[in-house]
């Protein structure tokens, strides 16, 4: 498999609730992981900075926007993204308020 795509985005937490968030990641729901796999999420690592919640994700994928699309698709990614709302700033879902990085430098 080829992937086509590293990607890394940022969210924020509610600082006070990074304690929570981190335990509910000690386990994460089997059916999650799956459909993560299935949508196309390789070699996918959550990294925080605690004190002021930020939280940096990176995968890699073949296409980024269709994985997004597929994941979302899912009844489970749907029940996962209102648990873990209330865990963000923006209390909404938290992969939509999800920001992006723009890569421009890689070394091999």
């Amino acid at each position: 498999m080829a992937i086509h795509e590293r990607v890394c985005f940022l969210m924020h937490l509610k600082p006070e609730r990074v304690n929570d968030y981190l335990a509910v990641h000690d386990h994460v729901w089997p059916e999650m992981l799956a459909a993560l796999r299935a949508t196309g999420w390789h070699n996918y690592s959550l990294f925080l900075r605690a004190d002021d919640g930020l939280v940096i994700g990176y995968l890699e994928t073949d296409d980024y926007e269709q994985a997004q699309r597929d994941m979302a698709a899912t009844d489970i990614n749907a029940r996962w993204q209102q648990k873990m709302a209330e865990y963000f700033v923006s209390e909404s879902n938290p992969d939509a308020a999800s920001e992006r990085l723009t890569e421009y430098f890689h070394l091999e």
